[in-house]
């Protein structure tokens, strides 16, 4: 325990000790029963249309389940077929594959000093 504690136990043992009625102010238990009544008196919200959804997400999953399925079925013949020799660009190619890189650069750029500013604006908790 640190020096001092044992005086400020004491003091909140005084302080929880003491018998003193807490009073709600005035019109406090007149609002709370207001919002109260309100929240009772509100309709039932809408449900959700599960039976309109269902089928929806049934034919969703089974067209994706399909098409992974026939993804797979055409590229795994394809893939024995590949070879594992790296791709031969022209320099023209090279070129624009430079040009792309500094583009990314610069956007990777953008988009951090963005989220630093961002994150520097941001009111901290513990101020």
């Amino acid at each position: 325990m640190r020096p001092g504690m044992n005086g400020k136990a004491d003091l909140i043992d005084r302080i929880l000790a003491t018998d003193e009625e807490i009073v709600p102010s005035s019109g406090f238990v007149a609002a709370a029963m207001e919002r109260v009544r309100a929240e009772a008196a509100m309709p039932a919200p809408i449900p959700f249309p599960w039976r309109r959804a269902v089928p929806g997400i049934v034919l969703a999953t089974g067209v994706l389940g399909w098409g992974a399925w026939e993804t797979i079925r055409y590229a795994l013949p394809e893939m024995r077929q590949m070879s594992l020799n790296a791709p031969v660009l022209s320099p023209a190619a090279g070129r624009g594959l430079q040009d792309a890189i500094w583009v990314a650069l610069a956007l990777a750029v953008s988009l951090g000093s963005w989220m630093l500013a961002v994150r520097l604006m941001r009111p901290s908790s513990w101020m």
